[in-house]
């Protein structure tokens, strides 16, 4: 699953590929947003941890990486 996270103040915004599903990572997101810990902290699938503080969180943004085709193709 693709995780995109924008954070205040950053030009860029941090993607990550995680082998969780939507869901649990819909659940981490929310769940680090109401808690008094103050910090996001995903792991993407190769088990690099990313931690974030909640309070520079802009958006998260959680789907299906998009595969672009190489090389020329035919047109209809």
């Amino acid at each position: 699953m693709e995780v995109k996270i924008g954070v205040q103040y950053a030009p860029r915004e941090l993607v990550l590929e995680s082998a969780e599903n939507a869901d649990e990572i819909a659940e981490a997101v929310t769940a680090a947003v109401k808690s008094e810990q103050g910090t996001l902290s995903l792991q993407d699938d190769r088990g690099r941890r990313v931690i974030i503080p909640v309070d520079k969180l802009a958006y998260v943004e959680i789907g299906e990486p998009v595969v672009r085709g190489v090389g020329f193709s035919a047109s209809s």
